[in-house]
């Protein structure tokens, strides 16, 4: 699950810190990446159990409204296809995110916060909410719910960027990328999902495991000899003055295209430049493929880059 892109991440976060540190030490920065990843991985796991966790409260709050003094014919017969939603029910099931929660617990793990009743309020209003009550009542309507709920509310949702960044400062440059895994997840049950389904591994392979730890050796170990390319490349330009993520950016970049001969020029390029259009400012992702683009040019022709 955590995919190439999420590493490149998690490895421009940690340069950038070991930078800022004038850290030497590599087996720390490679501890802290990897505790890095398994937090973007735990990430993962809470935004499925914040599905089990919505509809629990919303189940809390129906049987309130049925107890509580003289309720109303609305109260005591209230619409329950959120309370009983079946994908709710699956997650809620399933022995892997259950570990999880058990070993971890769910994040939000008072029941009655005002987090979780500000947002179970938001998806209730929502016109999303209001087209499900008016759908067929089966297991792909459950699903779709949520799938809508999450890609138009949940991970736009202020107020869990604010309750992410206090648990982790690295979780909100997360959300987005690791709630579209959480998507993927969702879309892939069905009626008939067992409750022994496997949700996504950490890395999907050892390789994209070493991938992480090679590109973060190398980027630390390179940072001198790819500084100074940049420094030959920036023409009337105090280095001084640059975005200085611009710099973590493209060093990065110079170890995976000369450390990873497998792959392709233009997918390193691609990526790093669409790091610079989220973490730098608007003019760095031209700044930043140009000199990419110099630096690749000047290492072919001192037979230092062979691939295409």
């Amino acid at each position: 699950m955590i995919n190439r892109t999420i590493i490149r991440i998690k490895v421009l976060q940690i340069v950038y810190s070991c930078y800022q540190k004038n850290c030497k030490d590599f087996a720390l920065a490679e501890n802290e990446l990897l505790f890095g990843i398994q937090k973007a991985y735990d990430l993962y796991h809470y935004l499925l159990l914040l599905i089990v966790l919505l509809t629990d409260t919303e189940q809390k709050r129906l049987d309130i409204q049925k107890n509580k003094h003289l309720p109303t014919e609305a109260e005591r017969n209230p619409n329950m296809r959120l309370a009983d939603n079946r994908l709710a029910e699956q997650l809620n099931r399933n022995v892997q995110l259950q570990k999880f929660a058990r070993e971890k617990g769910t994040l939000w793990n008072n029941e009655d916060t005002r987090f979780t009743r500000s947002l179970l309020n938001k998806i209730l209003q929502s016109d999303i909410y209001k087209a499900y009550l008016e759908s067929e009542d089966m297991f792909e309507s459950d699903r779709d719910f949520w799938m809508e709920i999450f890609k138009n509310l949940i991970l736009a949702d202020d107020e869990l960027s604010e309750v992410l960044e206090d648990q982790s400062v690295y979780w909100n440059d997360d959300l987005d990328i690791i709630g579209a895994f959480a998507i993927k997840t969702i879309r892939q049950f069905t009626a008939k999902t067992p409750a022994d389904q496997a949700l996504y591994p950490m890395f999907r392979d050892a390789e994209d495991k070493d991938f992480a730890i090679r590109l973060l050796h190398r980027s630390l170990m390179e940072e001198e000899e790819n500084s100074r390319r940049i420094k030959n490349q920036i023409n009337n330009w105090d280095i001084e003055r640059l975005a200085t993520i611009d710099l973590y950016i493209i060093q990065i970049a110079l170890a995976e295209l000369r450390n990873f001969p497998l792959i392709p020029i233009s997918v390193t390029l691609n990526e790093y430049i669409d790091l610079a259009r989220y973490y730098s400012t608007p003019k760095s992702p031209v700044f930043i493929n140009g000199i990419l683009d110099a630096i690749v040019k000047e290492l072919k022709n001192e037979k230092l880059l062979f691939k295409e």
